[in-house]
């Protein structure tokens, strides 16, 4: 009897090879992503944090309780970049593997279902966030921009925010065949507000008061009150349970979706 989503005895072994997989070949061509991976939070990083950040310190200090500006960025940052390297790399890369390089097809060829198939490039996407987001910590700290240990706690916020969205996109993207206008509208119309407007480079509550539920569904906010929190060491325990729940049950039905989707564009 056929277990249900694909799942079969030795399902995680599965699931690691497919990481293997793309493992084997990041190493050799990591220096192609490294511009989108960490150049560019470093630049947000140097750009608002360091130049910015001169001109909020002191009177704008009250918005960010008080702490210097580039230490209340940077954790957001560390969220910031996980949902952006989440949606690039859940998107182009997917439907790739889908249309023009087939490399999924080739994995279901032998012995691994669509589901080890879909779970396992999630889990290589979320590997790879945590581990460019760990490079970007220790940049944060040479700036002075780490408080604390609490921003190992951020990076693992950043990487569960990560998750959800990636999971969310890589459902997305399996139901995509020409990569032209959805992605395009992806970034335009949900990554980039997503990024202006989920209280990264200000707090939500310095918007207008109409806009503000927008923020609040937004999965980057969540990610972003949770890093800052644990960041800064603020911040309620019920509060920062909701936002973990959020972002888990976010996470939960993007993996149901994927492993349906990429069922079904694969065994039809």
């Amino acid at each position: 009897m056929t277990a249900p989503t694909g799942i079969v005895p030795g399902h995680a072994r599965g699931v690691l090879l497919v990481v293997e997989h793309f493992w084997t070949w990041y190493r050799r061509n990591w220096r192609a992503t490294a511009v989108s991976s960490i150049l560019q939070p470093l630049l947000f990083l140097l750009a608002f944090g360091v130049g910015f950040g001169s001109l909020v310190d002191g009177a704008g200090r009250a918005a960010t309780g008080g702490v210097p500006y580039l230490v209340w960025l940077a954790p957001a940052l560390l969220a910031v970049s996980a949902v952006q390297s989440a949606a690039f790399e859940s998107t182009y890369p997917v439907l790739s593997a889908f249309k023009w390089q087939r490399v999924y097809h080739a994995m279901v060829a032998g012995p691994i279902t669509p589901a080890q198939v879909a779970l396992g490039h999630l889990a290589w996407t979320v590997a790879k966030i945590t581990g460019t987001g760990a490079v970007f910590v220790v940049v944060i700290a040479v700036f002075g921009g780490v408080a604390g240990p609490g921003i190992v706690g951020s990076l693992l916020a950043a990487a569960l925010t990560g998750a959800a969205v990636a999971a969310l996109v890589m459902a997305f993207a399996a139901t995509v065949e020409n990569e032209g206008g959805p992605f395009n509208a992806l970034f335009r119309f949900v990554v980039i507000p997503m990024t202006l407007f989920s209280g990264t480079f200000f707090p939500v509550d310095r918007l207008p008061e109409w806009v503000r539920p927008v923020a609040w569904i937004s999965p980057l906010w969540h990610g972003t009150e949770l890093a800052r929190a644990a960041a800064l060491g603020t911040g309620r325990a019920l509060a920062l349970l909701g936002h973990v729940a959020v972002l888990a049950g976010l996470l939960a039905v993007g993996i149901v979706l994927v492993t349906r989707l990429y069922r079904r564009r694969l065994t039809r």
